[in-house]
């Protein structure tokens, strides 16, 4: 199956229950837009050492996730935004006021103290944008108040995040008149960790001083496939190897022999699926089933997204540095293979 379809090309799309939609029609750009902010999130996530705000974020991305089904399918009570979700995001705002010292009145900055809260404003600003559009598709079709108070909602949230930052970085700089050190990931230091596990500062290190930085090296890729492909052979399966980065471009892709030429494309899109995602191809699946969460997610992103089992997250501790995605046999065959594949990642890291 090609990556083009070749449906778009007269500026036209579809949405689950209307055909021939123009791709300015205000919902296809408010999807864009909300496509644009799960985007910017996920780069703010690759620079961030706080687990929890990551994990934060991730859930961010599922529920926005939801809000884009929620316009493709307004007659589905399965994308409704409950008020408990808006409520999470308060708390969490609350939370993280109680974190730095600032004034009580809302007050404008001026975005750019460091690196990494610069990311989370432009991440805000994209939030609004899509508020805006929101807005403008519920004069025009209606919309879901739940997901009208969420999206208001995340824009707070992204400010005060942004705001924690900039406070941490003049933290950080207060502490050491030297060297003022940036935020996010090169403002943690290794420092010493009582229990004897390792931190993610310590992993992020280890990941720097072997080259690393945050993703797989093709070297590394090619290692992984290698492996995968012994063991491969020795099931007796013929399938199709792919490890891209925690962009989803892809890095490496090895066919072998004898494999089926769609395997190629699967392969691909399962390595893509499980970085858009974060999660392996077998657990979005179950997700996406009728009356699941992520119903009909298949349908996005240009057909981008496959619900086939074989597609995992490369990780080192909390962070992804890539994908993996594997085809040529059934589901269960295609993800053993890929878990086979975790447990040798660190060999070949």
């Amino acid at each position: 199956m090609n990556i083009y379809t070749k449906n778009g090309d007269k500026g036209t799309t579809s949405l689950i229950h209307t055909k021939n939609v123009s791709k300015s029609d205000d919902r296809i750009q408010l999807v864009g837009a909300i496509d644009e902010l799960t985007s910017h999130l996920g780069l703010v996530k690759t620079m961030l050492e706080d687990a929890d705000a990551v994990h934060m974020l991730e859930s961010i991305q599922g529920t926005l996730m939801t809000v884009m089904a929620g316009v493709a399918d307004p007659y589905s009570r399965d994308y409704k935004m409950p008020d408990s979700k808006a409520e999470e995001l308060e708390q969490e705002i609350d939370r993280i006021q109680g974190l730095y010292p600032h004034p009580k009145e809302f007050q404008f900055v001026l975005p750019g103290k460091c690196r990494l809260s610069a990311e989370i404003d432009i991440a805000r600003t994209v939030a609004r944008r899509a508020e805006r559009a929101l807005a403008a598709v519920s004069v025009k079709f209606g919309a879901d108040n739940g997901a009208k108070k969420y999206m208001n909602r995340l824009a707070d949230y992204l400010y005060v995040l942004a705001r924690y930052t900039d406070a941490r970085e003049v933290e950080t700089v207060e502490k050491s008149e030297k060297t003022a050190a940036p935020c996010g990931k090169e403002a943690e230091s290794m420092g010493e960790n009582q229990s004897g596990a390792a931190s993610e500062a310590v992993i992020q290190e280890v990941l720097k001083r072997m080259g690393i930085q945050g993703r797989i090296t093709l070297d590394s890729a090619k290692k992984l496939i290698e492996k995968i492909e012994e063991e491969a052979k020795r099931r007796g399966k013929k399938a199709v190897i792919a490890v891209c980065g925690p962009d989803g471009n892809p890095i490496a892709v090895h066919v072998m022999d004898g494999a089926f030429l769609v395997s190629f494309d699967v392969a691909t899109k399962k390595a893509y699926t499980s970085v858009a995602v974060k999660m392996s191809t077998k657990e979005l699946s179950a997700l996406a089933q009728p009356g699941e969460t992520f119903y009909g997610v298949d349908k996005m992103d240009g057909g981008k997204i496959v619900i086939f089992a074989g597609g995992v997250p490369l990780k080192v501790g909390d962070t992804i540095i890539g994908g993996l995605g594997i085809s040529g046999g059934t589901g269960e065959e295609d993800h053993s293979l890929a878990e086979y594949g975790l447990s040798v990642l660190n060999e070949v890291l």
